[in-house]
């Protein structure tokens, strides 16, 4: 396992130090002007979108707009909000946070655009649902099979098995921390409770994920909200710091203001997904009148993500002090440590719970990309889902018992393979995305107040199936 870990951390090196870096916010600083700032132009269409989506009824098998929101959000709002934001913090140093605001900041304009795509191009799969994501935009818009079989077997891989060992892993650890149990015991708790869930089918997971994901998120604003109220006289200079080793980092931090940076994008990244192309599976499926909708929706999931649940943990680590730059304490046993030299003892116990609330969550979002990539092959696919679901189950296990650094490094791994296939696909039909938002703000404008999408205005209607009257493509 050592010689593994070793490999995978040369290749992140290169990977991330010299190709990623550029392209990710190459990518985010293209999309942000070309959309001439959607993410702060249209923030109030975002949170009036969001908020008219709770509790909206969908008929047959729908997914509202929501419920589509919950489904990305579940596999958002996880253990890299927590585990990820304290190595970050102890890896990078304080200035990773800023670095992670400002990723995110372009991650938005990145992920409106691909959540859009995703709309506009999703496929209907009868009885109100629908499904699709890059790997039906890669074949049916820019007419690349291969390329879109290999994003969808990465994808699956991805998020379906590297990612759930992640969060198993966090879970097994918090449990251990607070309450001594052994490991084995907690694969076997997961394993069993994920096994339950996936074999449910989507909508139960939809459904699943919209009552779970408020009250996790909920919970832990609430308890980062207390800790900020108790040291409110400590916030100007906790901003200080961060701003002031986002430039200058502390000398602790091994390779200075390179590794704050990409400690930063990496963690961040691994958070709030932009540009990795998960969530416009999640996005497809939402049943809405114009893709621009849920493409806004998820665009303000980012904000949510990174500016809103990964800040808690990062005031949390940073107020209550109990952090050491490049020292041993780290991940999920850092914020344990952080919560309980404020709330005590009791507080470890406490952290579990919730980081049962969030990582499972997230097992269960990361698989439900799986599965809708595996129906993108043709043919029975059955039994190929039969054996990612068991496949699944296998990972938690497996993360439940390997060391921390290896799965945090593989997921690093093929998170940067993913972001490189999905972002050329999200590049070179960025355009379409263009003309679909200025399409709706002209109708909104108009004094539309339910912009409708005619899929005649992109020019090309190659790979368009689901919008418009008895199309043929």
């Amino acid at each position: 396992m050592e010689i593994l870990n070793s490999i995978v951390n040369a290749i992140n090196n290169v990977l991330w130090s010299y190709v990623l870096i550029v392209v990710l916010v190459g990518c985010g600083l293209w999309f942000t002007f070309s959309t001439r700032f959607v993410q702060l132009r249209l923030l109030p269409e975002m949170l009036r979108l969001l908020t008219e989506g709770i509790g909206k009824k969908t008929e047959g098998e729908a997914i509202s707009s929501f419920q589509a929101f919950c489904v990305s959000t579940a596999s958002r709002v996880g253990v890299g909000n927590i585990a990820g934001v304290a190595i970050a913090i102890v890896t990078g140093g304080p200035g990773a946070v800023f670095w992670m605001w400002a990723i995110a900041f372009l991650g938005c304009a990145t992920g409106f655009v691909e959540s859009t795509l995703a709309q506009i191009y999703k496929l209907p799969r009868g009885n109100g649902k629908f499904h699709g994501g890059p790997a039906y935009y890669i074949k049916n818009a820019l007419g690349q099979p291969g390329i879109a079989k290999l994003f969808a077997i990465l994808i699956s891989v991805t998020f379906g098995l590297i990612y759930v060992s992640v969060q198993a892993n966090t879970i097994a650890l918090s449990a251990k921390t607070a309450f001594g149990i052994d490991p084995l015991l907690s694969a076997a708790f997961l394993c069993v409770l994920t096994a339950l869930v996936i074999f449910g089918g989507m909508t139960r997971i939809a459904k699943f994920t919209e009552f779970l994901v408020p009250i996790m998120a909920g919970l832990y604003l609430l308890t980062a909200f207390v800790i900020i109220v108790l040291h409110i006289g400590m916030i100007p200079s906790m901003f200080a710091l961060i701003l002031h080793d986002a430039f200058s980092p502390q000398a602790a931090v091994g390779g200075g203001l390179g590794t704050a940076i990409l400690t930063g994008v990496k963690r961040g990244l691994f958070s709030n997904e932009a540009g990795e192309g998960s969530v416009p599976n999640a996005a497809a499926t939402a049943d809405v009148t114009h893709p621009i909708k849920q493409g806004l929706v998820q665009s303000f999931g980012v904000y949510v993500d990174t500016w809103i649940v990964c800040s808690a943990t990062a005031f949390i680590v940073l107020l209550t002090g109990q952090y050491t730059i490049g020292g041993d304490l780290t991940g999920i046993a850092l914020a344990q440590a952080s919560l309980a030299s404020i709330f005590g003892p009791m507080a470890p116990a406490a952290v579990a719970i919730l980081i049962l609330m969030f990582a499972f969550s997230s097992i269960v979002g990361n698989y439900y990309y799986g599965e809708i990539n595996i129906a993108f092959f043709e043919g029975n696919t059955k039994k190929a889902l039969t054996v990612f679901r068991i496949g699944v189950v296998l990972m938690v296990l497996f993360g439940c018992l390997a060391e921390l650094s290896l799965v945090w490094n593989l997921a690093d791994l093929f998170m940067g393979f993913l972001c490189l296939t999905n972002l050329y696909a999200v590049a070179r039909l960025s355009k379409y995305a263009r003309i679909a938002l200025f399409d709706y703000v002209k109708q909104k404008k108009q004094g539309i107040e339910e912009p409708v999408f005619d899929p005649a205005i992109l020019g090309d209607e190659r790979g368009v199936y689901a919008w418009g009257v008895d199309r043929k493509n």
